[in-house]
């Protein structure tokens, strides 16, 4: 699955992350990338407020990251994004809170979840537990979790 990441929105609902921190990108990053060893699909990651000469595209392992400029958002970058991803939007999620991006995403027939549900399932990823993450007898798949997934899948097969 491909994902595009509200990554600001992202960090302020991870646990031990926080806007206020130097390196909160860096870590979010890692985060992402421990996330992107257990998905095939691409991860983009957008950041806005970045400052005069260091705005643009970089790669991090399996992390795409877009640094957006102080004078635009993340957001409009995340919508220019899908716009251009044409039919193919289907075949992305989309991660963020924002309800302008979630409307944006749902207007291409991309997926969508919160950033809050997916930051519950990069907890898993943060300490390499993978077991936990894809479900186990000791910590088994919630139902929302399930739910989540089958919502995304419906909405990808049978766009409105």
């Amino acid at each position: 699955m491909n994902y595009i990441i509200d990554g600001h929105n992202l960090i302020s609902k991870i646990s031990g992350l926080s806007l206020r921190m130097a390196d909160d990108e860096e870590k979010l990053i890692a985060l992402l990338n421990r996330f992107g060893e257990h998905n095939r699909g691409k991860l983009e990651v957008y950041f806005d407020g970045a400052p005069t000469g260091y705005a643009g595209t970089r790669t991090y392992g399996r992390v795409l990251a877009q640094f957006v400029p102080m004078n635009q958002t993340a957001d409009k970058a995340i919508r220019s994004r899908l716009a251009l991803l044409g039919e193919s939007a289907r075949n992305w999620v989309v991660v963020t809170s924002d309800r302008e991006v979630q409307a944006a995403a749902h207007e291409v027939h991309a997926g969508v979840i919160k950033a809050e549900d997916f930051s519950r399932r990069l907890q898993f990823f943060r300490h390499n537990r993978l077991s936990d993450a894809l479900g186990s007898p000791d910590h088994p798949v919630s139902q929302k979790e399930v739910e989540e997934w089958l919502a995304i899948y419906k909405a990808r097969r049978n766009p409105k």
